[in-house]
């Protein structure tokens, strides 16, 4: 019992925010989407959209600025700003995405995402990873079936399936289907202890969702 307290506080320390405000953040990648096609492709842009940008922006901060380094979250600020680094990448992945499918087949584009990804997996595992203790555990033990329904569900299903719906939708509307990740997070995390209530999260969230809207 001792022990298995001492593993869950490790594993509790090492996250360094908590799943719902990493999936505040992702929430926000349809409002970088729109950012990025007004600055480089010409967007119209009007009053509306600016102010739902502003309340997006809005929710961003609340949530970074408030949120306390606790025993779920070692280092949010740190963890929040590099989920916001992360949702800016991916919508620029997204709208990147678009524009070459208009040039290239979806097994073209996903050949070279899948090398890109495979070539800089070898690069940081070169530096810190081999030796990490999942890789001498069993096929069947609990992580090494977390790792892989991570690599083959939310990963390679998940890139697989995102070029086809970027072909028939907008990038905006493929970017707003994160909200469904924001809806599981918020349920898994605080049924898994994960997460706690917060109300500086849900008004991040409500300002989120009304600036995409």
């Amino acid at each position: 019992e001792p022990y298995r307290r001492q593993r869950q506080m490790c594993i509790r320390d090492s996250s360094m925010t908590t799943p719902v405000s990493s999936s505040i953040f992702v929430s926000l990648e349809p409002i970088w989407v729109f950012v990025i096609t007004v600055l480089f492709y010409k967007e119209k842009v009007t009053w509306m959209k600016l102010l739902g940008i502003g309340l997006g922006l809005g929710g961003a901060i609340l949530c970074i600025a408030t949120q306390p380094g606790d025993d779920l979250a070692s280092n949010a600020m740190a963890g929040n700003l590099i989920c916001l680094v992360s949702s800016i990448v991916y919508a620029i992945y997204l709208v990147v995405s678009n524009r070459l499918l208009k040039g290239v087949g979806d097994m073209t584009l996903l050949k070279y995402t899948f090398l890109g990804a495979a070539v800089m997996s070898l690069i940081v595992n070169s530096i810190y990873g081999f030796e990490a203790p999942i890789m001498s555990m069993s096929l069947f033990s609990t992580p090494m079936l977390v790792l892989l329904f991570v690599l083959i569900f939310p990963t390679t299903i998940s890139y697989m399936l995102l070029p086809v719906g970027l072909k028939y939708l907008k990038t905006t509307v493929v970017a707003i289907y994160g909200y469904l990740i924001l809806i599981v997070a918020t349920i898994a995390s605080l049924a898994l202890g994960q997460d706690r209530f917060s109300w500086t999260q849900t008004c991040a969230i409500i300002f989120i969702c009304i600036g995409v809207y």
